[in-house]
Order: structure tokens, then C-alpha cells, then sequence
């Protein structure tokens, strides 16, 4: 796992909560006109933004706050999980079906996203970027054929690699990633790698899949 990937399970409520405490705030300190000094004020606007999540509001940005902590900022991004729709990316205009070994394989979705979604309540949130890479495939051979996807890789600019994105693929992606394909079997191959955000901006972006004869390169951007 990336280190600055984390499960995104930390509440905006509790870490303010946390900072009340800390703080020695109570509910028994005096109105918000008494308090002369900038902790006291600033503990009360803390109070104030617990109360007011609490009653159902909005989490109120604080970049301040978040600067220079990467899990600060992991847990902002969590916290918005529920407006962190995936970006869908548009497909090349070159997208011709490629073949690995005897199996088809076409390009058919491109998404983006800080955070990924697995079944229940299990999330994971990254600053980086998940690329979930949809794929269909087809056994055109004579025979079934074993196909292993753990070796693809998102290759970029200067030849900056990346490899599955382990975690996320386990939450989010296909599984396994090493089955055979039964003779003219038809499924879809869903792969996920994290990349920083300025490769998705770079235009040579390529999908690199292993095969017994060689490696095939598919576009993607």
C-alpha cells in the first residue's frame, strides 16, 4: 500500500471532538462576547462546528488546519466521500481491439477517483489518483488459455511505471488476477493503478499487459 494511503474510516466529528478535549473546552466556558484570548476563541468556533456537523451540517474546509499533514488531509478528502464521484475519462480516438496471446482485449472505460469503494462500508482514500482501467476480453483461440494480469502495468512520460494498485485492486477490481479463459469465454478485466495526477494530464499514457510473446501496449490517453 502507498504510505499515504489509509482506510477511510475517522469521522470529521471525532477529530474535532479530539480537539475540544484536548483543548479543555466544556460546555460550562463562558459565551463566545467573554472569551478574550485566540484559543479561547478559536476553541469556541470549534465547539460551534462540532454542534453544527452534528445537526447535520456540511464539514467547513480548513486548509489551514490540514497543511503539511498528509493525514489531516486524507481525512478531509474521506470526509467528502460521498461527493468524490468518480471522474470518467474520455476513451482515445485510436482504441482498436489488441490481442494477448489468443485472448481479444478492447478498452472500454477510463475512471478516476481520490477514493475507491468495496462492498459494505470499506473505503480507501488516497491523494494520489486511482485509474480504474476497464477492459472486455475474448478467447478467439483453439483452447483455453491462462492469462496473468498481476504483471500489467500503466506506463507514462520518460517511462514512469506503475504497477497494480494491490490494496485498491483487492477492494475495487477483478479478482483473481490469474484464471484461464474457457474456449471463445467473454468477460470483463477490471484493473486499478494510483498515479499522481499530473500523469493523467501527460498525453503518453499506456497500459502494458505481458503476454508469452511479448508485451502488448494499449493507449490511454
Amino acid at each position: 500500500m502507498s504510505p499515504r494511503v489509509r482506510l477511510a474510516l475517522v469521522s470529521l466529528t471525532q477529530l474535532l471532538t479530539a480537539a475540544l478535549l484536548l483543548g479543555g473546552c466544556t460546555k460550562e466556558e463562558p459565551a463566545s462576547g467573554a472569551l478574550g484570548t485566540a484559543d479561547e476563541r478559536t476553541l469556541q468556533k470549534l465547539r460551534q462546528e462540532v454542534d453544527r456537523v452534528n445537526q447535520g451540517g456540511r464539514p467547513t474546509p480548513g486548509p489551514e488546519s490540514t497543511r503539511g499533514d498528509p493525514n489531516a488531509q486524507l481525512a478531509g478528502l474521506a470526509a467528502g466521500l460521498d461527493d468524490a464521484a468518480p471522474r470518467r475519462l474520455e476513451l482515445p480516438e485510436s482504441n482498436a481491439t489488441v490481442h494477448v496471446d489468443t485472448v481479444a482485449v478492447k478498452l472500454t472505460g477510463l475512471e478516476s477517483s481520490h477514493s475507491v469503494k468495496g462492498s459494505g462500508k470499506l473505503s480507501m482514500t488516497t491523494e494520489e489518483l486511482f485509474l480504474r482501467v476497464q477492459l472486455v476480453t475474448q478467447n478467439v483461440g483453439p483452447a483455453p488459455v491462462t492469462m496473468d494480469w498481476d504483471a500489467a502495468r500503466v506506463v507514462g512520460a520518460r517511462e514512469a511505471t506503475y504497477g497494480i494498485a494491490r490494496d485498491a485492486q483487492v477492494l475495487a477490481g477483478t479478482r483473481p488476477l490469474r484464471r484461464t479463459w474457457a474456449l471463445e469465454e467473454r468477460s470483463d478485466v477490471i484493473l486499478m493503478f494510483e498515479l499522481p495526477p499530473p500523469a493523467l494530464k501527460e498525453g503518453d499514457l499506456q497500459l502494458v499487459i505481458p503476454g508469452t510473446g511479448g508485451e502488448v501496449r494499449i493507449p490511454l490517453r
